[in-house]
């Protein structure tokens, strides 16, 4: 059963700032970032390490007081400038980077962990369900030794929604598993989050769970999000020159702006503009130069293509290999093509313009 789109504010997080004391100074990692959730949605908040995201869900949790702003949940106030309320008050859920299991509790005893003042009977409903829930209601009588990285983390996300939380956090929780393993499950811990309408926030700084997991995802730089906005818009429609190098796989290749003809000239051909075509120039006076965003995708291999291109690098990806070329001028690009397409370095392959649309920024200095 999934659970309809959120038809209210849930989660509260306005123009909070955070830091530390440094000797008689204060040192702020985060710098007024805001962001809100409805009621079962999902977000992220993505980004390199240092930028301030896991000190953002401290400050949730109630780990860390803020400086300025506020946290609200579900309508309670949280967190404001010398007030914090205490993490076993919030009725929020983390589920850590290392799993924080007990090793002398099985796996039954580890999720039931949180619910000792309930009735048996209903201690015992609840955790078989989730432990159904998670697909280990056959390990209830194992041990964390005994399972897998993948199991473990299970456990993990059980224990943390028994208490049926209205929050849940969670903490780079699958950087320990096979980079394999790791979308699976992460489609996998969606799945279980809608099924039980469960409002969460995920931290990571892998795109790809975050793309699997997520609703809303927020892109953080030196302490703020640079950009809130669904997947495909983070690809296809980034905010700036730093959401498109963070997000997906491309370069900037630069462009000539021409108005008249209304396209934009790079020297793989020609993009169109406003005809229904997204565009992000601040530079669109005739004749601007602008650097235009390429994906990998955006590039097709076409041995019909008068456009030749060397093949400098090359990643085998299974279905497909991931080129790195280089065009005459010595611009690189990047392109995806399929593997039974194995041409050699130093080779020269047809290459042709596969983009719709226009992502272009100022050039950079």
């Amino acid at each position: 059963m999934l659970v309809a789109p959120p038809s209210s504010t849930h989660l509260i997080v306005e123009s909070i700032r955070v830091g530390y004391a440094q000797g008689s100074r204060t040192h702020e990692i985060v710098h007024g970032l805001s962001f809100s959730l409805g009621r079962g949605e999902i977000g992220c908040l993505l980004g390199p390490s240092g930028c301030g995201k896991t000190t953002v869900l401290r400050a949730i949790a109630g780990f860390e007081g803020v400086i300025d702003g506020r946290i609200a949940l579900g309508g309670r106030e949280l967190s404001r400038a010398g007030h914090t309320a205490p993490p076993e008050t919030r009725q929020v859920g983390v589920v850590f980077q290392d799993y924080a299991l007990f090793p002398h509790l099985s796996v039954w005893e580890n999720v039931a962990f949180g619910l000792l003042k309930l009735p048996q009977s209903v201690r015992k409903s609840r955790v078989e369900r989730l432990l159904d829930l998670v697909g280990l209601g056959a390990h209830a009588r194992q041990y964390p030794h005994e399972l897998s990285g993948g199991q473990q983390q299970r456990v993990a996300l059980a224990r943390a929604l028994a208490p049926q939380p209205d929050l849940l956090l969670l903490d780079e929780p699958f950087s320990n598993l096979d980079v394999d393993l790791r979308e699976r499950l992460a489609q996998e811990v969606r799945d279980i989050l809608n099924e039980l309408g469960t409002t969460a926030v995920l931290v990571t700084h892998d795109q790809h769970e975050a793309f699997a997991i997520a609703d809303r995802i927020g892109v953080m730089q030196e302490g703020v999000i640079v950009q809130w906005d669904d997947a495909y818009n983070l690809y296809h429609r980034p905010a700036n020159r730093f959401v498109a190098d963070f997000i997906g796989q491309g370069v900037f290749v630069p462009g000539n702006v021409d108005l008249p003809a209304q396209k934009v000239c790079i020297e793989l051909g020609s993009l169109p503009l406003w005809q229904g075509i997204d565009f992000c120039a601040t530079g669109e006076r005739e004749g601007g130069q602008v650097d235009v965003l390429l994906r990998a995708d955006d590039v097709i291999h076409d041995d019909a293509s008068p456009l030749q291109a060397e093949v400098v690098r090359k990643a085998f990806r299974g279905a497909e290999f991931l080129y790195t070329l280089k065009l005459p001028s010595g611009q690189k690009l990047l392109a995806l093509v399929p593997s039974h397409h194995d041409h050699a370095l130093g080779e020269k392959i047809g290459i042709r313009l596969g983009a719709d649309h226009v992502v272009t920024f100022p050039p950079a200095a």
